[in-house]
């Protein structure tokens, strides 16, 4: 295709594939984890998940991608066979499930940037509790801003990748930079930070067990968008001089930085006024609002930046991962269909918006939109999350671990052995024996087995 290997240098290489793995996963999943997990010792076991799973099964899917320089379902046929090839399609069923209710919550993020504007957004801790109850059990306005969003990331995607993906990346990964950069400045002078501050970097590793081990694993896999399809996509757009390892190691590092940033700007805050660090995924949408409201009290202007800076940082991170969602279902749609990227862009659009609307609707109670307990939404986010991630990452590695020829994991790795790279032996080791037993233990402490 004419559009492969197109990304114009190594940043926008960077910034993309960077902007694909830093979101929602990051700013808002990271902090509640860690806060569950006994801050600096969950960091700790987090970074070293990174380094042993993280950036082998990231490079993993940077060889599959660059060298079928294909759609993910079509990479595995390539370089494979059929059966093989069921893999990449799974990847593209994850990637393209995971949009039709990621989106929805990306409206959330923009609902709470628009009440902050508009002066909605106050109240005391009931206020908040209720407000999120309210909001995202309206049967419309969530779609409304999740139609907002998705007109969005619709536009970026159908500018291709150069004008849309890479361009958007070097203006909204700077963007999110400085956004974290203040609210953590505003959050670290207040009365009190320091007990946030040392509670994300001063570790008992006491608090470290087990499920502290499987639960870093399994953020870390989150977090870099592992098994979605997007790393393999992005990958697809490399150029032969593209440096895999260095890239994923400096993405890896970006991943790092803003989600140790997100407990930077968020623990502080928390400790300042006495809220507790464990109060899990609510923490963004019902008690962090309180928080800003209650830390700057005395200057109630300053709230509201720091809130507003808040919000449009939560927007602009599920931005950059909605973009790399929606690219690897409309690459695949484009290839696979033969039709024109703006056509395959609108197919995605329509029908992940559609099926949206019900995972919405899902949360307001309808019964015929709940499934063994659980809600289509919440259905969406547990097959995905806790069946499909770990079951593609796993026989991701195998596929290049055990079937690829190591010839050819070699000749990628190296740039067609033309990079000095000391750590083939242990990447190789890592994705044959290391990862897919992580994986593995990943998916049976979901499923509850362990």
């Amino acid at each position: 295709m004419s559009e492969r290997a197109n990304f114009k240098n190594t940043l926008g290489v960077i910034l993309a594939t960077a902007g694909s793995a830093v979101g929602l996963g990051n700013v808002w999943r990271f902090p509640y984890m860690a806060g569950e997990n006994g801050g600096a010792s969950f960091i700790i076991v987090y970074v070293l998940c990174i380094l042993v799973l993280g950036l082998p099964c990231m490079i993993t899917e940077f060889i599959i991608g660059r060298h079928s320089a294909s759609n993910t379902a079509r990479a595995y046929n390539k370089m494979g066979n059929k059966m093989w090839g069921l893999v990449g399609v799974t990847s593209v069923a994850t990637g393209f499930l995971i949009t039709c209710y990621y989106v929805i919550v990306s409206g959330w993020c923009l609902e709470y940037l628009f009440a902050t504007i508009t002066g909605e957004l106050s109240g005391d801790a009931r206020y908040y509790v209720d407000y999120f109850t309210m909001f995202s059990q309206n049967p419309w306005k969530p779609v409304v801003w999740a139609v907002v969003f998705m007109a969005i990331t619709h536009y970026v995607i159908t500018r291709g990748v150069r004008g849309g993906i890479e361009k958007a990346s070097k203006v909204l990964m700077p963007a999110l930079f400085v956004l974290l950069l203040v609210i953590v400045a505003a959050a670290c002078s207040l009365p009190g930070a320091e007990k946030g501050v040392a509670f994300l970097f001063r570790p008992d590793f006491s608090k470290i067990t087990p499920g502290t081990l499987l639960d870093a694993m399994g953020q870390s896999f989150y977090s870099l968008s592992i098994g979605m399809g997007c790393i393999c996509t992005y990958a697809s757009y490399f150029s032969r001089q593209t440096n895999l390892s260095k890239s994923a190691i400096q993405i890896s590092v970006i991943d790092c930085i803003v989600a140790i940033l997100a407990g930077l700007m968020i623990f502080p805050a928390a400790f300042s006024i006495g809220v507790q660090p464990d109060s899990g995924p609510s923490l963004i949408f019902i008690t962090l609002p309180n928080v800003f409201q209650q830390a700057f009290v005395s200057v109630p202007a300053i709230g509201v930046v720091v809130s507003l800076a808040f919000y449009a940082l939560m927007s602009l991170a599920a931005l950059t991962s909605l973009i790399s969602l929606h690219e690897v279902s409309t690459a695949f749609i484009q290839e696979e269909m033969k039709v024109s990227r703006r056509k395959s862009a609108t197919i995605v659009s329509v029908s992940t918006l559609l099926i949206g609307v019900f995972c919405s609707l899902s949360l307001t109670g309808v019964e015929w939109l709940t499934f063994g307990g659980r809600s289509l939404f919440d259905l969406f986010d547990f097959v995905t999350g806790q069946i499909f991630l770990p079951a593609v990452g796993f026989f991701a590695c195998l596929f290049i671990g055990w079937y690829v020829p190591v010839k050819t994991v070699r000749e990628e790795f190296t740039n067609w052995n033309t990079l000095k790279t000391p750590f083939f032996s242990l990447f190789l080791f890592c994705i044959r024996i290391v990862c897919p037993i992580s994986i593995l233990l990943i998916f049976l402490n979901q499923l509850g087995v362990i």
